[in-house]
């Protein structure tokens, strides 16, 4: 199980987590965070989505068997369905991790596009949505990058965990290219899912 290092565990109020893991190599350590989710946060029912590319960096059968349900493929399914999965993912979720995100995926989502069902939902959903990116050298200067990001922490339901320092696998330099640490990023979604929920409370009390 990995520890995030902290003596006393971080309190979520929300009770229903979509993580989506994309095609950067920290996805590998997913079925270790979920295996710490399920044992230190049982009351937290989620559901895990995979795109294509990070399919290739972790195998989907450990996160099924240690998430204790199906896993969610994020393409269009090819027959047709009951119910619409973007809809079913946006009406279900609480709260939305994406861990980690690649400078793929915040760059299609910054710019509205809805070419698969996470995308989809994550553009029609007013739940939190919380970015922890894990990019290449240079990607966290990148001009494309850094308007993204703007264009991303316009939106009043997305938080960003910006990458830490790593060494990395490409160029062995220590570079801002890692992904924050789970913990972190659900911290950044806990406090704007209270900020939420207590501006709905001011709404309904006048």
């Amino acid at each position: 199980m990995i520890n995030h290092g902290s003596p006393a565990l971080p309190a979520f109020s929300f009770r229903r987590l979509l993580l989506v893991g994309t095609g950067a190599l920290g996805v590998s350590s997913l079925p270790g965070w979920l295996g710490w989710l399920r044992e230190s946060y049982p009351h937290i029912e989620t559901r895990v989505a995979l795109t294509r590319q990070a399919t290739t960096f972790v195998a989907p059968a450990a996160l099924t068997a240690i998430g204790g349900k199906p896993l969610f493929h994020d393409e269009w399914p090819a027959q047709p369905q009951p119910t619409a999965p973007h809809v079913d993912l946006s009406e279900w979720a609480e709260a939305v991790a994406v861990f980690p995100a690649t400078f793929h995926f915040v760059s299609r989502l910054a710019l509205g596009l809805a070419d698969t069902p996470v995308m989809l939902a994550l553009q029609c959903t007013g739940v939190p949505i919380g970015l922890a990116p894990a990019l290449p050298p240079g990607g966290f200067q990148s001009h494309a990058f850094r308007s993204h990001l703007a264009a991303l922490r316009a939106r009043p339901n997305v938080v960003v965990a910006e990458p830490e320092v790593g060494r990395s696998v490409s160029t062995g330099r220590l570079e801002r290219t890692t992904a924050a640490a789970l913990p972190t990023l659900l911290e950044l979604i806990e406090k704007r899912y209270t900020e939420f929920a207590a501006a709905h409370s001011e709404e309904e009390r006048g």
